[in-house]
């Protein structure tokens, strides 16, 4: 199978062609920008000019404070890019897994959202996320939407390196305590969904690690693993932390979809475990 990767230099891409460098069944096309640039409709000819079995997209814009004040640029990666890439399968027959967010749904406090509940995207980054989810939709039977949360991996800047340097640097910490989200293990996803290629049961997916927590537990729980657990943190509300574009506080993701298809995510607490350890040996 030739397979497609687009935005192979990000932290889902990186860990995507680690999965199919393990495998070595399948031979992989790896796209990144510069040379590659999916807001040009020009991609859509040459998806079709290559002629891959299956298109991966897990490039994204994920500044989601700056999507406030450059929604073209958002709006160009995250929802003609997907657009482009979904003409360009159609054309040429191949399937398209393109990967979104849990910040497509409103966060209302207390609410944990299946695949096919009700959308309430509250930023631009949100709505450009769904967007892509839309365009895609629009034009491709052979879609698979994978919405995801919270995503870090190795060699990454993400929360869980974020808290790491700032902790080192302050030597205390004030963080978020009602934010809960699904803390996700970038190398569990990529297997997910290479597993779930192989189904071809088209549609929605959550692929989340296991359970949920507020950004206060995945931040102590970091610091507790990589054995930073005696610097002080201190529970703050989200308004006392005030963002351009206010995250959902409870856009907690169940995966029923997959799970009907024998498809689930260690524990978060395991991947985040197997995250500290990767990173301490590399």
């Amino acid at each position: 199978m030739h397979v497609l990767l687009v935005g192979a230099a990000g932290q889902l891409g990186r860990a995507l062609v680690n999965v199919y460098q393990q495998r070595a069944t399948d031979y992989v096309t790896l796209w990144a920008r510069p040379e590659f640039d999916i807001t040009q409709p020009t991609v859509a000819d040459q998806v079709a000019t290559l002629a891959p079995d299956v298109v991966i997209n897990a490039a994204a814009w994920t500044n989601v404070d700056g999507a406030e004040t450059q929604p073209d640029a958002a709006y160009a990666v995250n929802t003609l890019g997907p657009k482009y890439l979904a003409l360009g399968c159609k054309r040429c027959g191949a399937t398209l897994v393109h990967v979104s967010s849990n910040e497509v749904f409103a966060g209302h406090v207390g609410q944990f959202y299946r695949e096919y509940d009700q959308l309430g995207p509250r930023s631009v980054y949100a709505r450009s996320k769904l967007g892509g989810e839309l365009a895609a939709q629009q034009i491709l039977d052979q879609l698979f939407v994978v919405r995801t949360a919270w995503l870090f991996g190795p060699g990454g800047a993400n929360f869980p390196s974020k808290i790491t340097t700032a902790a080192d640097k302050h030597g205390q910490l004030r963080v978020v305590a009602d934010e809960v989200g699904n803390p996700t293990y970038a190398p569990d996803v990529a297997e997910a969904i290479v597993q779930l290629l192989t189904t071809q049961h088209y549609g929605l997916y959550h692929l989340v690690n296991g359970g949920y927590a507020s950004r206060f537990d995945l931040a102590q729980a970091t610091l507790q693993a990589n054995g930073r657990g005696h610097i002080p943190l201190t529970p703050i509300a989200a308004a006392d932390w005030p963002r351009p574009a206010p995250p959902p506080l409870h856009a907690v993701l169940i995966n029923q979809a997959a799970a009907a298809l024998g498809i689930e995510l260690r524990p978060w607490q395991a991947a985040l475990q197997a995250y500290v350890t990767a990173e301490a040996g590399s």
